[in-house]
């Protein structure tokens, strides 16, 4: 006989101590993997029970629309802040008054700029006899005729001004001012 029909008995003995090892090490790895799908499976699901791949493509959607939001508000910003430029936003303004025979302070000088200081400046002069206003264009913070003493104070006020601020000064007595 030969020597693995001598050893039968033993070899079979062996293989099927073998095999219940492996049946028995298959069994705790099978734990393992249900064990570990649950926890996957866990982590994967989102609050309500979806999967975490449904949450991704929910959020990526999400994250499309509000990119083309952020857009959209980028375009009207920009829309706005160049139409701001614009906008009166500095404002001086001076009272006085022009004769000694009224009080008050009723006359005034009120310049009214823009970003790139541009605007008007309007005065009145208020004297017992009536009221006269003049209004004058200033480009680039100059003038385009000739400005009186107020008229230039209340545009050197404006250009100091913060943007939506006024920028006050009251004065005295002042000499009459040219139309």
């Amino acid at each position: 006989m030969t020597l693995i029909e001598d050893n039968v008995a033993p070899l079979m003995v062996a293989l099927a101590i073998l095999l219940a090892l492996l049946l028995i090490g298959l069994v705790g790895v099978s734990r393992r993997v249900a064990a570990l799908r649950g926890r996957v499976d866990a982590l994967t699901q989102g609050v309500d029970g979806r999967s975490l791949e449904e949450v991704i493509g929910t959020h990526a959607g999400r994250t499309v629309a509000v990119s083309a939001e952020v857009d959209r508000l980028v375009e009207r910003t920009a829309t706005l802040e160049r139409g701001g430029r614009k906008a009166f936003q500095r404002i001086g303004l001076v009272r006085f008054n022009p004769f000694e025979d009224t009080g008050g302070n009723q006359s005034f000088a009120l310049a009214l700029l823009d970003a790139d200081d541009d605007g008007i400046v309007v005065s009145s002069l208020h004297a017992r006899g009536g009221t006269r206003i003049y209004a004058k264009a200033v480009v680039g913070g100059r003038p385009e005729a000739s400005l009186s003493d107020e008229e230039t104070e209340a545009v050197r006020l404006a250009r100091g001004a913060a943007a939506g601020r006024v920028a006050l000064a009251e004065r005295g007595t002042a000499r009459p001012q040219a139309g």
